[in-house]
């Protein structure tokens, strides 16, 4: 199983999303200055989940950072850029 993969699957039991979108952007970085050659290193995640109501921004992305903390790991997931909402944010 790759990084999205794995990523996608533990967000999913965690928060039960009503909506996840996990974005591959690992070839948007290629080239650049620390780029590993390596894929699944950069990625985008939007995720609305009731997890997030009545939580500020900075505890939300704990909440997943704290969640995918072996992913995030050195060697591993790169960058990780989040939009977390609850439902009926935008």
């Amino acid at each position: 199983m790759g990084e999205k993969d794995t990523i996608t699957q533990k967000l999913r039991e965690a928060f039960a999303p009503e909506s996840l979108e996990v974005i591959d952007e690992s070839k948007l970085h290629e080239g650049h200055a620390g780029h590993s050659g390596r894929n699944e290193t950069h990625f985008r995640l939007n995720i609305v989940s009731a997890s997030f109501a009545g939580k500020s921004r900075l505890e939300r992305h704990r909440m997943i950072n704290e969640l995918l903390a072996s992913e995030l790991s050195p060697g591993r997931v790169h960058a990780l850029a989040i939009k977390a909402n609850a439902p009926g944010e935008s």
